[in-house]
């Protein structure tokens, strides 16, 4: 005889369901600000990390840093100083280039790679929770390291290279002008991971719009050769990289403090860039997820 089974009695549960959030959902902007803060440390490692194992299949490891602008800075001369004359004009031609290369080179690969962040790390953006602007900030920290062989090889440079230049206190402004431009950097990436992480054609485009940016920025030749229209000239001297650029070539070669006038609009093209791209890319938090 099977005893007849007793039924417990179903008790109803409250559940307080205020407090919950939808998962992935995009948190507040300044709570965002704090888990990027809170991510500072991850970020630092995993640049130092990329920075120290990105060339070490190669046999002169490191040395690449320094190798690639060099010989960038060859062609460049061969090309635009021998054939096509463009030094024409331009005191300590060679000084001049290698400053406009290297910084440009800076530039350009801290954007070129914070644009692609979101995508290449796809994988990462959907197996882990985490504030998606750690890719691009990694991104440009790790290309900041890097830097820093290149500002010291281009000093060199400069030095031993003819007419050569004399050490100056003017050459501490090098720091602040890079300091600028990072900001720059930093807030064009942000623009360019969300847009590349919804249309992934315009990461194909990328590297001709850089390009033009390069010969739109003076790297090996001088506007006043070429444009003679005042206010097109003024447009010009506009773009931040010719900013920065002609900020070191002052101190540098020309022994000569940069006009205020650069400095102002530099750091507001910097920061302007950096509030407007880390709020575009803020906005597009969710949809990083679902790709």
């Amino acid at each position: 005889m099977v005893d007849d089974a007793v039924e417990a009695p179903v008790q109803a549960l409250s559940v307080d369901m205020r407090n919950l959030g939808r998962v992935g959902a995009r948190p507040r902007f300044l709570e965002y600000l704090v888990q990027l803060w809170d991510f500072r440390g991850f970020i630092a490692y995993d640049a130092r990390a990329r920075v120290l194992s990105g060339t070490r299949r190669d046999r002169l490891g490191s040395a690449w840093l320094l190798l690639n602008p060099v010989f960038n800075g060859l062609t460049y001369y061969l090309i635009f100083g021998v054939l096509l004359h463009t030094s024409a004009g331009i005191d300590d031609f060679i000084g001049y280039l290698v400053v406009g290369l290297f910084i440009f080179q800076y530039c350009a690969g801290a954007i070129s790679e914070g644009a692609r962040s979101i995508s290449s790390g796809r994988s990462v953006v959907q197996a882990f929770s985490f504030p998606r602007a750690a890719l691009p900030i990694g991104a440009n920290l790790r290309e900041a390291l890097r830097a820093v062989p290149l500002v010291i090889a281009m000093l060199l440079l400069v030095i031993l290279l003819p007419p050569g230049e004399h050490i100056g206190l003017k050459w501490l402004l090098v720091i602040p002008a890079l300091l600028l431009i990072s900001p720059f950097n930093l807030g064009v990436s942000f623009i360019l991971a969300r847009i590349i992480s919804a249309v992934g054609d315009v990461a194909h485009l990328l590297p001709f719009a850089i390009r033009a940016w390069m010969y739109g920025s003076a790297v090996f030749y001088s506007f006043d050769r070429f444009v003679t229209h005042p206010q097109l000239l003024q447009l010009l001297r506009m773009n931040p990289l010719f900013n920065v650029i002609d900020i070191v070539r002052s101190v540098l070669l020309y022994n000569r403090l940069p006009e205020w006038q650069s400095w102002a609009g530099l750091g507001m093209f910097a920061f302007g860039a950096l509030v407007i791209g880390l709020v575009f890319f803020w906005q597009g938090e969710e949809g990083y997820v679902r790709g």
